[in-house]
């Protein structure tokens, strides 16, 4: 069995793989404050509600862009789990293939490379999450660009923090632009006005990658069911595209160790 991990901004994602199927995840908090004892339990909860044991690890595989949280991270996977450790950008790297020098974080690298093959190419990558990011992939699996905004999210907690009049609102489409009320005012702003603000990203991302409208669409990430409920841009949500690239990755790093 295979242990993979996404450490996001906003949660840490386990994964435990046998073979190619998912048998479970499980999602907490990132919080860097956290001893390896802590992260340690909960890995141990997490076995212990899938009715499987540490010990049938093969390996843990880490995609991570928090490195503060790395250092108690590993001592819980290497305390708790006791197997080998792969981290993305160090052990293995991803396939996707980019000009220039600079790279993406390891989070979007697995999510392009996990996309690639799993719904083919070209392809726009959307992940919506603490932050919002658009990657390009052409038909030859060349890394075209993207871009990078504030998470839904992020957007509306910082407009509620900036503004002393303004309530918390929840995170629901209130059916119209012209809300009555601040809390359906501020719904359709937040909502409404970043649907387009996606949809406009989409349409330029396809007029520079000079496909056309048959480019496929991803998404992943927590907020990702809420903007594509709302789209007709959208063709897929995969919420596990991460993980699922990690297993991937972790096979591919096995073949390669097989033919040295």
């Amino acid at each position: 069995m295979l242990l993979a991990v996404d450490v996001g901004n906003t949660n840490i994602v386990l994964g435990l793989f046998s073979g190619n199927t998912l048998v479970g995840s499980f999602r907490m908090m990132t919080n860097e404050r956290k001893t390896s004892d802590e992260i340690g339990l909960l890995v141990d909860q997490f076995f212990r509600r899938l009715d499987q044991e540490p010990a049938a690890v093969e390996a843990v595989i880490i995609a991570s862009v928090v490195p503060h949280v790395m250092p108690a991270l590993t001592s819980a996977m290497i305390n708790y789990v006791g197997k080998k450790l792969l981290i993305v950008d160090d052990s293995i790297f991803p396939e996707i293939l980019y000009e220039g020098n600079e790279r993406l974080g390891a989070d979007r690298s697995v999510a392009c490379d996990a996309a690639a093959a799993l719904y083919g190419k070209p392809l726009i990558l959307l992940d919506l999450g603490t932050a919002t990011t658009v990657d390009a992939i052409s038909h030859d699996g060349w890394y075209l660009g993207g871009c990078i905004l504030a998470g839904l999210k992020t957007a509306l907690e910082a407009l509620t923090a900036k503004t002393a009049a303004l309530p918390r609102v929840e995170l629901a489409h209130p059916g119209t632009v012209l809300g009555m009320n601040a809390v359906s005012q501020m719904q359709a702003g937040a909502l409404i006005g970043y649907l387009g603000t996606i949809e406009r990203l989409i349409q330029d991302t396809r007029r520079e990658m000079g496909y056309g409208d048959s480019v496929k669409v991803v998404a992943t990430g927590g907020l990702a069911h809420l903007i594509a409920d709302h789209t007709n841009l959208i063709d897929v949500v995969d919420d596990d595209l991460i993980l699922k690239g990690l297993c991937m990755m972790y096979d591919k790093y096995l073949l390669q160790s097989a033919t040295e």
